[in-house]
């Protein structure tokens, strides 16, 4: 129990006792109540159960190479160059440049900075300045006497000094909490761009898929129609049978159908990437790449799983919030603790402004005060445990995490092995419909079939051709899903602005 006696003392001899107990309770404040935070442990183990594999398979044409993992390769700050693509690379830049939530995130850390900042004035002294100047009048009768009273004018002055000792360290554990808030913004700014970087590339890879779509399914609908025509002329001379033509006017209409489907869904993909870029809908400029512009890295990094944990921004975020939880169980402790106060004041009192700081004029005071929490009804105490309970939800969610982030990578991998696999059957599974498609008509202008089988294999060999373009597509977005799920490499890049940094006096004033 930390107990302190007032006493009153000369002039000299209280200025040495102010700084003694000051020097006392100074070196009580290297005492930080609390448990100290200490980063959580990478869990062991890999991303699959079983070795991951060394590559894919590949298979010729657009988005066809085979893949192999390079593990433990740092990830390039500008990830999205491994597509080679100055399209995507400016796209990507615009978007870090203007999008509004970048901003956001920018002032949010800031804001956060300045908030650590000022609470650190709590560690330091106090000053202030005060003058006062009243006229008043004083009655005899106050002291016991009798007669008229007295109206004088009272001028002053004075300086006041306070120092709140943080002798349990309760505010050095608010500003670690402050500091470990503003680390948790520096995060969620880098998960913010980690997002944004990966929409615009994934946007602009399904721009380019629904492109060659669209495009594949103009060509299937010019196809159907010369095919169409082709039928009425020989119906006219009598060489095919209506149902022929009807079964053709209905695949055409068919393959027509879903061509505004396509189309609904390009524009709304276009209206989404000119939100990712900072634009409105009407300052859509075309710009676009096409599928078979990309290219698809050949050597992909896979982080250490240890190595990402570290590197995830959602990770280092409820790390950053388990600090901040971790840091208020210390405040809490140190509210149920005595808290010692010293002040100090010197000025000046005379009956007029102009003899202030004469002689026999000056006014002092030196005092200190304690103060410890007797009874709060249980309040200190269940805050503190509250605190405690905060603390180890935000380990859980730290855990839960990290579980998330596995479970990204792992998805990711198993992505791109299967989805390369899968761009390998849908290339064969179009190649074949392609030459089914030609011995189906062949056959039919011997008589050798029906038309209704022709129309199956033609309708076969569509599915077959958009199926292709979607796969191929795929892979540059599995590429971007590992990318993403292991951090973006942010670490190898500087994201944060001006607008991030605390401002100074001197700034804020508009001074050079």
């Amino acid at each position: 129990m930390l107990s302190v006696r007032f006493v009153e003392l000369p002039y000299h001899r209280g200025i040495r006792g102010f700084v003694a107990l000051g020097g006392v309770c100074g070196l009580l404040a290297a005492c930080t109540v609390g448990p100290d935070f200490t980063t959580p442990q990478a869990p062991v183990g890999g991303y699959t159960r079983e070795a991951v594999p060394a590559g894919t398979a590949g298979v010729a044409g657009t988005a066809g190479a085979a893949q192999a993992f390079a593990i433990g390769r740092d990830i390039p700050g500008e990830w999205w160059t491994l597509f080679h693509s100055k399209m995507i690379d400016a796209l990507v830049k615009e978007a870090v440049a203007n999008h509004p939530d970048v901003a956001a995130g920018q002032a949010a850390l800031r804001a956060a900075r300045e908030n650590a900042l000022a609470e650190q004035g709590a560690l330091l002294p106090q000053a202030s300045l005060s003058g006062s100047q009243q006229r008043m009048g004083v009655s005899p009768a106050q002291s016991g006497l009798r007669g008229p009273g007295s109206v004088f004018d009272l001028s002053g002055t004075s300086v006041s000094v306070s120092y709140a000792l943080d002798v349990f360290g309760g505010e050095r554990r608010k500003i670690e909490g402050l500091e470990a808030a503003a680390d948790l913004q520096r995060h969620e700014l880098e998960a913010t761009l980690l997002s944004l970087t990966a929409n615009v590339v994934n946007t602009l890879v399904t721009d380019a898929s629904l492109r060659a779509q669209i495009a594949a399914t103009n060509d299937i609908i010019r196809s159907e129609t010369e095919q169409l025509d082709l039928l009425r002329r020989q119906f006219q001379l009598g060489a095919v049978a209506q149902t022929d033509v009807l079964l053709q006017e209905s695949n055409l209409a068919q393959a027509k159908s879903g061509l505004p489907a396509l189309e609904k869904q390009f524009a709304q993909n276009r209206n989404q990437l000119m939100a990712y870029l900072g634009r409105l809908p009407s300052e859509d400029r075309g710009e676009h790449v096409s599928l078979a512009e990309l290219k698809l890295p050949g050597r992909l990094p896979l982080s250490l799983p240890s190595a990402m944990v570290r590197q995830r921004p959602d990770v280092a975020a409820a790390e950053a919030t388990l600090h901040q939880s971790n840091a208020q169980i210390g405040v809490a402790t140190a509210n149920m603790l005595p808290k010692l106060n010293l002040s100090a004041s010197w000025g000046s009192q005379a009956l007029s402004p102009a003899e202030l700081f004469g002689a026999n004029t000056a006014a002092w005071s030196l005092a200190s005060s304690v103060s410890q929490p007797i009874f709060q009804g249980g309040t200190l105490f269940h805050d503190r445990e509250a605190a405690i309970a905060q603390r180890d939800r935000a380990a859980a969610q730290y855990r839960s995490t990290v579980i998330k982030a596995f479970q990204n990578v792992a998805d990711a991998l198993r992505a791109i092995q299967a989805d390369a696999k899968a761009l390998a059957a849908q290339t064969e599974a179009e190649a074949a419909a392609s030459r089914s498609l030609e011995i189906a008509r062949s056959q039919y202008k011997t008589g050798g079939t029906t038309w209704t089988t022709v129309l199956t294999a033609d309708q076969t060999y569509q599915n077959a051709r958009i199926a292709r373009v979607k796969a191929q597509a795929q892979r540059f977005s599995d590429t971007t899903a590992l990318i993403q799920a292991l951090g973006g490499g942010w670490w190898n890049r500087i994201d944060e602005t001006r607008e991030a940094e605390p401002r100074t006096v001197r700034e804020a004033l508009g001074a050079d």
